[in-house]
């Protein structure tokens, strides 16, 4: 097992944790309606959804759940067994598949999988090569097919000190770096912009780009006991669901999410 995986294993009680929180539960809510919104006439048909560094399969089981055949694969096995674990208690095995696997490295049979949809969700603030990871996860998707990246949005960073560290100093700093650090997985990380991404994307042909906000709210409310309300929590999803793809919120929500067609030849 690689470093990098034995990290993730060690943090999966942390993790889910994370998951089962009022910014867990947001973060999986939201990018699910955002790809909901491009499925069209085909969400109510068996698509085959490939996710990229899948983890235990948040993402994933959402969209077996609905009927999808989902593919998970990720390089760290304690999230793949995790993973399998919920689609079976869930009563999904027969629409989750879980495959130990590199996204930049991935076995033949996958890249020529053909898939109606690709998640590159919470991937690439980890790699070191963002357009190589990001033609690498297109690779695996039919032409006019639809991709998904979340990320850690770098215009979130000070506000994110500012606002909830109170560390005016680390918020001035965080103006110039594109470095940060997860404590939870003991990472160094590389936030990017959306912006930034959709140059990517554009140069590697994917069309029809759409740029939505995570969590544009959640994070700079600083009383976390409330969002476990209820009635609190249904009333922030109604309105990080509002304001989701309404300029100018989504550049400084936590997390953004884009969305592409691959080119058709």
């Amino acid at each position: 097992m690689s470093e990098a995986a034995e990290k993730f294993e060690t943090a999966m009680p942390a993790w889910k944790q994370w998951q089962e929180a009022p910014w867990g539960r947001l973060r999986y809510a939201i990018a699910e309606a955002n790809l909901l919104r491009h499925f069209g006439e085909r969400a109510d048909e068996p698509l085959r959804v490939l996710d990229l560094a899948g983890g235990d399969g948040g993402d994933a089981l959402r969209l077996a759940a609905r009927g999808h055949h989902v593919t998970i694969a990720d390089h760290a096995p304690a999230m793949l067994t995790a993973a399998a674990g919920r689609a079976a208690a869930a009563g999904l095995t027969d629409l989750v598949a879980c495959v130990e696997a590199d996204a930049n490295a991935l076995p033949a049979d996958i890249v020529r999988g053909e898939f109606d949809v690709v998640l590159c969700h919470n991937l690439l603030q980890y790699v070191d090569d963002v357009r190589h990871t990001l033609a690498a996860s297109l690779a695996p998707l039919r032409p006019g097919g639809l991709f998904s990246v979340v990320a850690i949005n770098r215009h979130s960073a000070p506000l994110t000190a500012a606002v909830r560290e109170m560390d005016l100093a680390a918020a001035t700093a965080a103006l110039d770096t594109d470095q940060s650090r997860t404590e939870m997985f003991d990472s160094a990380l590389t936030l990017h912009t959306a912006e930034e991404i959709t140059r990517h994307l554009s140069d590697l042909g994917c069309q029809d780009l759409r740029h939505y906000g995570i969590r544009t709210v959640c994070d700079y409310i600083i009383d976390d006991a409330r969002k476990h309300d209820p009635a609190f929590y249904n009333d922030l999803e109604r309105l990080e669901l509002t304001l989701t793809a309404r300029h100018p919120y989504m550049h400084t929500a936590r997390l953004f999410q884009l969305t592409a067609r691959k080119h058709v030849e």
